[in-house]
């Protein structure tokens, strides 16, 4: 047994995410985005929130300092249901950990 991963980690999601490598990427989307249509290689998080995932999935994965953006986010195609709270939740997360990292490097 695994100790200090998130229960919502599947086995599936930390399979992929440690077969990945620098330049790989990884979508986290709500469930209207066309993954199937794009990749083949789709795990489903049905009922999670993105803001949970990147909470569970940043810990053990470390953004990709080799690139000039390790992540970013896709535009809104419906601006009336646009929730910039949201945004600013996932852009929070995901600059603490990208600054722990710049932290570890020092």
């Amino acid at each position: 047994m695994l100790k200090g991963i998130s229960k919502i980690i599947s086995p599936d999601l930390l399979y992929a995410l440690a077969r990945m490598g620098h330049g790989n990427e990884i979508v986290l989307a709500d469930a209207n985005f066309p993954g199937q249509s794009l990749n083949g290689n789709v795990l489903r998080c049905d009922g999670l929130e993105i803001c949970d995932l990147l909470k569970a999935i940043l810990p053990l994965f470390p953004l990709d300092q080799s690139v000039d953006t390790p992540w970013f986010m896709m535009k809104p195609t419906d601006a009336k249901n646009y929730d910039d709270q949201l945004e600013s939740s996932y852009h929070y997360i995901l600059k603490e950990f990208e600054s722990d990292i710049h932290q570890a490097e020092k």
